[in-house]
């Protein structure tokens, strides 16, 4: 292998013919003077297609920053001519090194995508010796490269579509993701109905139609949509929705009996009452020996409030019965009726729900599918979330959920 090649491949540039080497007077930078090939040259930088000159030397030589030549900073540089396509217009031709309008190689981006997926801003920063607001408009560049590159809907059939907060504010992302794969598929900013179609858009008709199954919470606009896009699809109201729903309600119940024992002047027992709520909200293989004997006071002082934990309870024990659905069907009948006759308004608002959501509930029963694989994601982007404070854009923070948690990150560069 000749030099010339030899020093191509170390810097990762492809596709050019080497002119030249050299150091910058202080030493430190070093640059290699390239020209594409002659099968490279003149093309259009977004179809690659064969296009005329225009306008001369456009805007004459040009630097892109590539991978360190040992210790020190390295360029590549080369004339930078504008072409004329037929299709785009007039911008500058297409190198084979990097993309368009990048001002770095495609081998310095994909080694900062990950490195950005495995540690933190300020590692990347010291390191590579670039701005994060840098690094989020290259994570936006290779995400879509990398997308591009790969139909990331192929294959699916089961979705979970859910919204997480992504700054104060009320701001929202809408997420879906591939229960088979655990794959992060989409992500948009906004949590609405013109949102979610964005997806069902992108996905298309004849994709859309081959999804079976969508878990989804309780909301109203997600729903909607999938009826509307998902001809063929079955939706399974997430079960710990359901049950936090009836969490909900425990905990109204909790309040109202807390504020009656306060107007009935038993201040005593209202304060009995105090520190209740983790007793009552836990699940009691996880309780702690004070939050038993809690929960045993209740029992025995607050009828009322202990009805209320035992629906509850009761109901997130039926949401454990999939490998049995007809008769997880008929522990769900027979937990409407008693909650519909609990006398307790919250309770008896909750079956009424239930029942408005009861096809969908019965699915769940039906097909076990929830939204656990989604709320895992959502755990995750949260952190992503932390991570990529910096960011003033959702857009570099949706490029970085999608290289770490839609398995598009490139993988390092290397010469093998």
């Amino acid at each position: 292998m000749r030099h010339a090649r030899v020093m191509c491949r170390a810097l990762g540039v492809e596709g050019a013919v080497l002119e030249s080497v050299g150091w910058e007077a202080d030493g430190a930078t070093f640059v290699a003077r390239v020209r594409p090939t002659k099968a490279e040259s003149s093309r259009c930088a977004e179809c690659g297609r064969r296009c005329p000159r225009w306008g001369g030397a456009g805007e004459g030589r040009r630097r892109w920053r590539t991978v360190s030549f040992g210790l020190a900073r390295a360029y590549v540089e080369a004339e930078a001519p504008r072409v004329r396509c037929p299709r785009h217009g007039v911008h500058v031709q297409r190198v084979p090194w990097a993309r368009a309008q990048s001002k770095f190689t495609r081998v310095f981006e994909n080694q900062l995508a990950w490195l950005t997926v495995r540690t933190d801003k300020t590692t990347i920063a010291s390191l590579l010796g670039v701005a994060w607001r840098t690094v989020g408009a290259i994570l936006e560049r290779v995400a879509t490269s990398m997308r591009e590159a790969r139909d990331p809907f192929e294959g699916v059939t089961r979705i979970g579509i859910d919204e997480v907060s992504y700054r104060k504010g009320h701001r929202y992302l809408t997420v879906v993701v591939d229960h088979d794969s655990g794959r992060l598929l989409w992500a948009h900013q906004g949590h609405d109905e013109e949102t979610l179609r964005k997806f069902f858009d992108e996905l298309g008709a004849e994709r859309s139609a081959r999804i079976r199954l969508v878990s989804a919470d309780g909301a109203a606009w997600i729903h909607n949509v999938v009826a509307e896009r998902c001809p063929n699809a079955t939706l399974c109201l997430d079960p710990f929705h359901i049950v936090q729903w009836a969490t909900r309600a425990l905990d109204e119940v909790r309040r109202s009996v807390w504020n009656e024992l306060r107007r009935a002047g038993q201040k005593e027992r209202a304060k009995a009452l105090k520190g209740a709520r983790w007793a009552l909200w836990k699940n009691p293989e996880d309780l702690t020996s004070s939050q038993r004997t809690k929960l045993a006071e209740i029992e025995h002082d607050n009828k009322k409030l202990f009805r209320a934990y035992l629906l509850k309870e009761h109901l997130r024990e039926v949401f454990k019965l999939t490998a049995n659905p007809t008769y997880a069907k008929e522990c769900l009948e027979r937990w409407l009726h008693w909650a519909t006759h609990s006398r307790l308004p919250a309770f008896v608002k909750v079956a009424r729900t239930i029942r408005r959501h009861r096809a969908a509930v019965y699915s769940v029963l039906e097909f076990g599918l929830s939204n656990a694989r989604i709320e895992a994601a959502n755990t995750k982007l949260r952190l992503i979330t932390r991570l990529a404070f910096g960011f003033h854009s959702h857009k570099p923070l949706i490029a970085l959920a999608m290289l770490r948690l839609g398995g598009l990150c490139p993988p390092l560069p290397s010469l093998s």
